[in-house]
């Protein structure tokens, strides 16, 4: 059947009388009996699955948690996406996902659960949209193709029980795309504004790389909406415009609030949000030049290496970044090439055609965004490439698989098949100890697969299903074990990585490292207080701003999430890019006595720095002397504690 007359889809029988429990249970009328109940299938089983020994991870990445907490005790916290209640800095991002979080914590009280169930949830959401918006040109039996895909591929299974902002900026992401279909199906000007919307919201959450997709998306919709050229450079303009509302609105604010009476902005040494859009979450992403961090710091130098290895085009396939998302992305590269090629002559408002453009700008733009970056790309951004992986191999799989009487086609889906198990086998190799039985199975199965898909097509058409279903086995078997093993792992800290631990990366108990406590490249974990410091700190902790004040914005988190959500000043920032508090600035918080106490060192857990560790900042060392100097110190639970409230004198 040509792309081009495909049905148009019809009316839900949800707007039919009598017909809602039935449009429900059994889907549309032209829906296979089987598309409905196999959906909802995929979904809970997904749900399931992320839901899994969920808060076995506690609170994750300490760094978003401490401002879910903040969130859910202070509504200017919530809004400037604030580390602590009193707000004296926020989080290196937009608050958007952590809005999510927050008011879930506020309505079932903060926890480990409260904060990682709306991820899951979110993720649920992109499975259900990605499904719907290839259903809707290529059928059931791809949208469900597609769902699976994504919620099998490991980096989804990590991110979408993490509480970092990924989980949210893909799940607006998909949302787009789903309205960009809609939109391209009849030329819809409030379809266009929907994906600018969403952009624009998904902007807040992780801000410039929402804006990756644009450009092809743009392209798109220029090339194959079925209404006049006029028309469609109209709507797109109407897009973008919504877009610089959605996105631009706390933008606005932000840079036009009083900055003495905001939380200063952590990622930007000049306390501003637009510092913080262009530079660190902007250009210092391209360039290396502008630190960038994503809570997960910026402690090895510049080029991304420590974290995502060395710039380049194979980047996506090397041993740190090649297990959490790229286990199809040879077959999906070879979906859209091939699929463009035969498309080449159709009309211009072919939908198969601007499937294939949608998706696959998605991912070759983030993809080579990814490769040759210079500043700070951690492995779990490839969760931003699922989505586009997933919908290329399901649309070129069932597209293929619909013609498989040509014995080209065949040949072409017997490479896709052998290709991704020979690279399946490859990424197993990195972690030879690791169910050494898999890379076997999976070899035999690609072999059986592509002999049969190279059979006589009666002989396909004979043993199509039995064929089929060994070739999903070669191809998802990979992607399902490290999800499995993913989910059955406790992740926490600043850099978590999917799968087992390898040479490359680790990505078992932990923060993506073996060691469990710290990720790669001597980033920060989620560093442990004892329970005499807790005391100390919650001790008279009512009468202060700031129950204390030290070096970065990890050790603050960490103190905060232990006491509750006391507060705690976060000098420095993340990794020095923000909150450089001055000297003179400190003294005046103390004489007005906002400070109880200053913790200059610690003895393994990484607390203060002391003289600009990270997130110290360069007034750290100025700021450490002078305490010393004036206040009386005493050790708990081996941290050097300044009691600000007893100088030397008293």
């Amino acid at each position: 059947m040509s792309s081009t007359t495909l049905p148009r889809p019809a009316r839900p029988a949800v707007f039919r009388s009598g017909g809602t429990v039935r449009s429900l249970v059994r889907g549309r009328a032209e829906d296979p009996a089987w598309a409905r109940t196999a959906f909802i299938g995929l979904l809970v089983a997904t749900a399931v699955a992320y839901l899994w020994n969920l808060t076995a991870s506690g609170d994750a990445n300490s760094f978003y948690a401490a401002a879910v907490q903040a969130g859910t005790k202070s509504w200017k916290a919530f809004f400037f996406g604030s580390l602590d209640s009193s707000n004296f800095i926020t989080v290196d991002k937009p608050p958007a996902s952590l809005w999510v979080m927050a008011l879930s914590g506020r309505v079932f009280g903060f926890s480990s659960a409260s904060m990682l169930v709306p991820q899951v949830l979110e993720g649920v959401l992109a499975v259900g949209l990605l499904t719907a918006s290839v259903k809707r040109w290529f059928g059931s039996g791809a949208g469900l193709l597609a769902g699976a895909v994504l919620a099998v591929t490991p980096v989804a299974a990590l991110m979408f029980r993490f509480n970092n902002p990924d989980a949210l900026l893909v799940c607006l992401l998909v949302a787009s795309a789903y309205c960009l279909v809609r939109a391209l199906e009849g030329g819809s000007t409030r379809w266009m504004v929907g994906v600018g919307t969403l952009i624009g919201f998904a902007f807040l959450a992780k801000m410039m790389q929402a804006f990756l997709v644009v450009p092809g998306f743009a392209l798109v919709y220029l090339v194959a909406a079925p209404t006049t050229l006029r028309r469609r450079v109209a709507q797109l303009l109407a897009g973008g415009m919504a877009m610089i509302v959605s996105a631009g609105w706390w933008v606005a604010i932000v840079a036009l609030w009083p900055a003495a009476s905001r939380p200063m902005i952590d990622g930007s040494s000049s306390n501003s949000i637009l510092n913080l859009i262009v530079g660190y979450n902007g250009l210092g992403r391209l360039t290396g030049s502008g630190g960038g961090g994503g809570g997960a710091g910026n402690f090895g130098g510049g080029g991304g290496g420590n974290f995502s290895g060395q710039v380049g085009v194979l980047r996506l396939f090397n041993d740190v970044m090649g297990g959490q998302a790229s286990w199809l992305l040879p077959a999906a590269l070879l979906a859209l090439v091939a699929g463009l090629a035969w498309r080449l002559g159709a009309p211009r408002t072919d939908r198969t055609r601007a499937a294939l453009l949608l998706w696959g700008s998605w991912l070759v733009v983030s993809g080579l965004v990814f490769s040759f970056s210079a500043g700070v790309i951690h492995t779990y951004y490839t969760v931003a490439l699922a989505p586009a992986i997933a919908a290329l191999v399901a649309i070129g799989a069932v597209v293929a698989w619909r013609r498989r009487g040509q014995f080209a086609v065949r040949a072409l889906l017997a490479l896709g098949v052998v290709v991704t198990a020979v690279w399946s086998i490859v990424l197993l190799g990195r972690t030879p100890s690791w169910e050494p039985w898999l890379a076997p199975l999976i070899g035999v199965a690609g072999g059986v697969a592509a002999i049969g898909l190279l059979m006589p097509a009666r002989v396909v058409r004979r043993l199509g299903a039995a064929t089929a279903v060994i070739a999903l086995v070669a191809c998802l078997a990979g992607p399902v074990a490290y999800s499995a093993q993913t989910i059955g792992t406790a992740h926490t800290g600043s850099v978590p990585s999917a799968g087992p631990s390898s040479a490359g990366v680790g990505g078992g108990p932990g923060a993506g490292g073996p060691s469990g406590a710290a990720g790669a490249s001597g980033a920060p974990g989620n560093e442990a207080v004892s329970s005499a410091l807790v005391a100390t700190l919650k001790s008279g902790a009512s009468g202060y701003r700031w129950a204390a004040a030290t070096s970065g914005s990890q050790s603050a988190a960490s103190l905060e999430l232990a006491t509750g959500g006391v507060p705690v000043m976060a000098i420095g920032g993340f990794n020095g890019q923000g909150g450089n508090l001055s000297l003179a600035q400190l003294e005046a918080y103390v004489k007005a006595g906002d400070i109880h106490y200053y913790i200059a060192s610690g003895g393994g857990g990484g607390f203060g720095g002391g003289a600009g560790g990270p997130g110290g900042g360069s007034s750290a060392s100025a700021i450490t002397s002078w305490v010393k100097a004036h206040y009386r110190a005493e050790t708990i639970g081996g941290q050097t504690v300044y009691d600000l409230s007893q100088t030397l004198e008293s």
